[in-house]
């Protein structure tokens, strides 16, 4: 658009005419947007923002009085706030290349004046120090003409022919040959044992497998025996089952012989014993109750022929007092008595007579002879008569 100006990025748009910039400057900072700007009544310029680079190459004498040559490279650029804008713009707008000269100019009498206060010894070892101190001089004098520096890089430093450096170095350089000799050694070493472990890992390895390969045909020879052992081994097995097979079946013959034998002998014996037992024992009971009742039979006649012999019994009795000389002495009392005894006496020897048959019943299982009864009644009845009429004199006393 006509009249409208906008500057680059890295750009400041400086305005002129019209009213004064900040602070009083004679003129106006544009950056980052665009402007109008009238024509023929304003003017514009533009102030690069960008990096820029500065390089010195500088000799300068060290407080041991060395000459050294330095090589610095400074890395700068104006300021991005409006001050530092002015006061570049102020300085460089007609003539911007000049920042570099100028700024190489300032930091080489910078760098001077630190060498001169330094030692080799420091130079050398402390380069980051050195430049830290000239950045810290120099920082005030670069704001005032509106630039900052990025940084300082010291790229090198040279003695020249005085060999002051490498004197210095001399020590290090043969610490550091003899490091690297014994380092060499110690490869060297470590590459003699590195080759021995080879060597015996080698021998190692090639014994275990010489042992390994014998493993195997041992091996291989032990498949090939058993190999050739097992069609006899196997017949034999089978020989062997067979052998047990047949056993096993002639001890089931044998034990089903036995149980048949058992069977058709022995069970039938024991059952026909059993029987026989059980008829004699039958036997024995029917001839026990028919010899019991054949005694309780006779013990049941015996005592109905007592019974019925009983009043003949006590008539005899009474027959061998007919002839008797016997003195009563209560009167008709002392006959009631006698009759009573009489009575009484033919029972007396009826229980005797009983019980005498009770007792060889239980012994030896006989009867009695039938003429006990009156043996006995004559011998419990002691009658003293005269069948002839003849007698001791004297009375009878029949109790």
């Amino acid at each position: 658009m006509f009249g409208y100006r906008v500057p680059a990025p890295d750009e400041a748009m400086l305005i002129s005419g019209g009213r004064r910039g900040l602070g009083g400057a004679p003129f106006r900072v544009v950056t980052g947007h665009g402007k109008f700007v009238l024509p023929i009544f304003r003017k514009t310029r533009f102030l690069t923002l960008s990096m820029c680079e500065s390089e010195v190459t500088e000799t300068c004498v060290t407080r041991q009085g060395i000459a050294l040559h330095v090589r610095a490279v400074i890395a700068f650029k104006v300021g991005n706030d409006h001050e530092s804008i002015i006061n570049a713009g102020q300085r460089f707008l007609s003539d911007q290349d000049q920042m570099s000269v100028l700024t190489g100019r300032i930091f080489a009498g910078h760098l001077r004046a630190i060498i001169g206060s330094m030692t080799v010894e420091e130079i050398v070892t402390e380069r980051q120090k050195l430049a830290a101190e000239v950045l810290d001089t120099s920082k005030t004098e670069m704001a005032k003409i509106g630039l900052i520096v990025d940084s300082l890089q010291i790229q090198s430093i040279d003695d020249g022919d005085t060999g002051y450096i490498d004197a210095m170095s001399a020590p290090h350089k043969a610490a550091i040959q003899r490091q690297a000799q014994i380092a060499q050694a110690q490869a060297t070493q470590a590459s003699v044992e590195a080759e021995q472990v080879a060597a015996r890992n080698q021998a190692e390895y090639a014994r275990q497998t010489a042992v390994v390969k014998a493993e195997y045909s041992a091996e291989v020879d032990r498949a090939q025996a058993r190999a050739a052992q097992a069609g006899p081994l196997a017949q034999a097995h089978a020989q062997q089952e067979v052998l047990d097979a047949q056993t096993e079946l002639a001890l089931r013959q044998a034990k089903l012989r036995q149980q048949q034998l058992v069977a058709e002998i022995v069970k039938p014996a024991e059952a026909e014993a059993e029987r026989i037992r059980v008829l004699a024992a039958a036997e024995a009971q029917r001839m026990k109750i028919q010899a019991e009742a054949a005694a309780s039979y006779d013990r049941v006649a015996l005592d109905r022929m007592l019974i019925d012999q009983l009043p003949q019994i006590v008539k005899e009795a009474a027959g061998g007092l007919a002839g008797a000389n016997v003195n009563v002495l209560n009167g008709a009392d002392g006959l009631g008595e006698i009759a009573a005894g009489l009575v009484s006496q033919g029972l007396t020897i009826l229980d005797s007579v009983r019980q005498n048959l009770n007792g060889q019943d239980t012994s030896d299982g006989r009867r009695p002879p039938e003429n006990s009864g009156n043996g006995n009644a004559n011998g419990l009845l002691q009658l003293h008569s005269r069948k002839d009429g003849k007698g001791d004199d004297g009375p009878v006393d029949v109790d």
